[in-house]
């Protein structure tokens, strides 16, 4: 299936590479002459240009954008939607925020074009471990599309299967890591609730490797002192423990490599979506004690830091390789 990538950073170059691996014909374009250089080594056709990009694609045209949400992203589908032809689709795959995707949705409709929203997680590692999908927008869309969702997904791997999931109402993709979560905005909600639970996770290991590291403090009295090893108690976490996960598997690469997690000042940044599911929440009368008080807790890190915060900005590093605030 043809399709069209615009901006090749951390997620963007990769997903193209994987669809390309899947035997995708993959167009894509980049303002970084050296990204998209990069990634036609690999296999894919390079434009210079959108111009150039929308006349190298065969009808129905699909293109898929992953920018930084807010202006790069608006002002790439406004300029798209002045190319574009009834029939072709717009799949935004950033971080937008699902309002943006509403209206986004309803102007394109207008035109005739299908606007398609994909939260997706998976990282600097989708390339190799795959990408967890939640997609809004038209099931008649969608599953035109499906072949690409296919491809992107890690498909059913090594986990094993839920019981009871035969049920006709469950929708057997998520499976294989993708679900069409509802219409237009829906799949950009559930990645940002999703974003919203990663800030509480990697608050609590932040949290408690700091007790941890804490416990030689000389604020305790002598005999209640211990030297705790972390790199080992992580290692040993990710073998049969209760709270084992990806985060704690990078936490551990992480303090395996340097325990004192100097390289990191601890200045975590927040990339907007922890901000709007706390909104959401307000919004809804939903409490979320534990998700905003790890959002508040990003912002305390940016005056003053401590071992935990280091650890959560070691996490993002590994995940997503996301970059501290500068000091």
């Amino acid at each position: 299936m043809q399709i069209a990538i615009v901006g090749l950073g951390r997620m963007g170059g990769n997903i193209a590479r994987r669809l390309l691996q899947a035997g995708h014909d993959v167009v894509v374009f980049d303002h970084n002459e050296s990204a998209i250089a990069g990634v036609v080594a690999d296999g894919a056709t390079g434009a210079a240009s959108l111009d150039a990009l929308v006349d190298r694609l065969g009808a129905p045209r699909t293109i898929w954008i992953m920018l930084p949400a807010g202006d790069p992203t608006e002002e790439t589908v406004n300029r798209l939607s002045l190319r574009l032809e009834p029939g072709d689709t717009i799949i935004d795959g950033g971080n937008s925020f699902y309002k943006d995707d509403i209206r986004r949705a309803a102007e394109l409709r207008a035109l005739g074009i299908d606007y398609v929203d994909v939260g997706t997680s998976g990282g600097t590692w989708g390339v190799e471990r795959g990408y967890c999908m939640m997609i809004g927008g038209e099931a008649r869309v969608i599953d035109r599309l499906d072949p690409i969702f296919d491809a992107l997904a890690p498909g059913y791997g090594t986990i094993e299967r839920t019981s009871g999931r035969s049920r006709p109402e469950y929708d057997g993709r998520a499976e294989k890591g993708y679900i069409h979560a509802g219409p237009a905005g829906s799949g950009h909600f559930v990645k940002m609730v999703h974003n919203g639970i990663e800030y509480g996770l990697m608050a609590a290991y932040a949290e408690g490797f700091d007790i941890l590291k804490n416990k030689n403090s000389d604020r305790l009295p002598p005999e209640e002192r211990f030297d705790l090893n972390l790199t080992d108690i992580a290692e040993v976490w990710r073998r049969g423990s209760v709270i084992s996960s990806w985060l704690l598997d990078l936490s551990a690469s992480a303090l395996a490599g340097n325990p004192e997690l100097s390289q990191y000042s601890g200045r975590v940044n927040d990339s907007g979506e922890g901000r709007w599911t706390i909104d959401a929440a307000m919004e809804e009368a939903v409490p979320a004690y534990v998700l905003s008080a790890a959002l508040l807790a990003r912002f305390r890190s940016r005056t003053d830091n401590t071992f935990g915060e280091k650890l959560l900005s070691a996490m993002r590093a590994g995940f997503g390789g996301h970059v501290e605030i500068p000091q």
